[in-house]
């Protein structure tokens, strides 16, 4: 019993920094606060050691402005593989030339919809926001990489459209910093239609999603440690553990989540139970937050920009 630590009330002042505030949470030692501020600690070792960093994300927080905390970890480098939906690539693509609009959960979905209008939480997008972006941004591209080659891998395609893109967008930052985007379900939005109708006009138009594969492969087992910051579920999160487990697992782990775990599902499945895979070592220094990623990760980043 000697070795164990009391909890201390936090002591919120005027002026407090993020880093402040989060050694608070720290030593508050209850609840969701304590795992926040150990995934800071996580991230800290794991941003400043020698290592391979994973970055995983669903599409959604892009399009909100949680897309400038994603956008800071890429431009400083601190990631070195991201891997992400479709989703992302189109929200970081319309988001480039126009704007999304604060909205509400509440609002009438009928009406929206007679607008040209589409809810995505408590976030609009209309119509010219999006799909027609996404249609007039892309096709002279297409055209243009299809006379340089008739096949790519979406990795290499995915950086094509990062070159052309500006300074406020995460692939410009992906490109011009050699990270890597991954997007293992290339057809699941508005960037995988464009491909599919730009494939209609161009039946020998291909994109070799297994050459992907081969380079997360090459990059698990290149790598003499790996860690991991996994926002949300779904197919980004397992891909990154799934490749990792090829090399005995990760060695650093932060997830947050709003899922939960009692349903079975992988969003909802907490870091400990991937140790049963092995896609997280038994070894590893690994934490799950429980919560909403666009509160928590503003809170995390700022309090390790201002540590490391």
């Amino acid at each position: 019993m000697n070795d164990m630590i009391p909890v201390e009330d936090m002591d919120i002042r005027e002026g407090m920094t993020a880093g402040e505030l989060m050694d608070q949470l720290y030593r508050s030692g209850g609840f969701v606060a304590k795992h926040l501020a150990i995934a800071e600690k996580i991230l800290l070792r794991m941003f400043s050691e020698e290592n391979t960093t994973f970055l995983s994300f669903p599409a959604c927080i892009i399009a909100t402005g949680t897309r400038g905390v994603i956008k800071e970890l890429v431009k400083r480098k601190l990631v070195d593989v991201i891997i992400t939906t479709c989703g992302t690539l189109d929200h970081d693509i319309a988001r480039s030339f126009k704007s999304y609009y604060h909205g509400s959960f509440l609002l009438d979905d009928v009406e929206l919809h007679r607008m040209g209008v589409n809810r995505l939480g408590n976030v609009l997008v209309p119509n010219e926001s999006y799909g027609e972006v996404m249609e007039n941004f892309m096709m002279p591209i297409l055209e243009e990489l299809y006379r340089e080659k008739k096949e790519w891998g979406p990795r290499e395609i995915i950086e094509e459209f990062g070159k052309r893109l500006g300074e406020d967008s995460i692939l410009y930052w992906a490109h011009k910093n050699n990270i890597p985007v991954y997007v293992p379900g290339i057809t699941d939005g508005s960037f995988g239609s464009q491909l599919w109708s730009f494939r209609e006009m161009h039946p020998d138009f291909r994109i070799d999603i297994l050459k992907d594969e081969h380079e997360l492969a090459d990059i698990v087992f290149d790598a003499s440690k790996t860690g991991a910051l996994m926002l949300g579920g779904g197919i980004s999160k397992h891909h990154t553990i799934w490749w990792n487990q090829f090399r005995e697992g990760l060695d650093y782990a932060v997830y947050i989540t709003t899922a939960v775990e009692w349903d079975g599902s992988l969003s909802g499945a907490r870091v400990r139970e991937a140790v049963s895979w092995g896609k997280v070592r038994e070894d590893a220094k690994y934490v799950t937050v429980e919560g909403d990623v666009t509160v928590i990760l503003p809170l995390l980043v700022a309090s390790v920009l201002e540590k490391l």
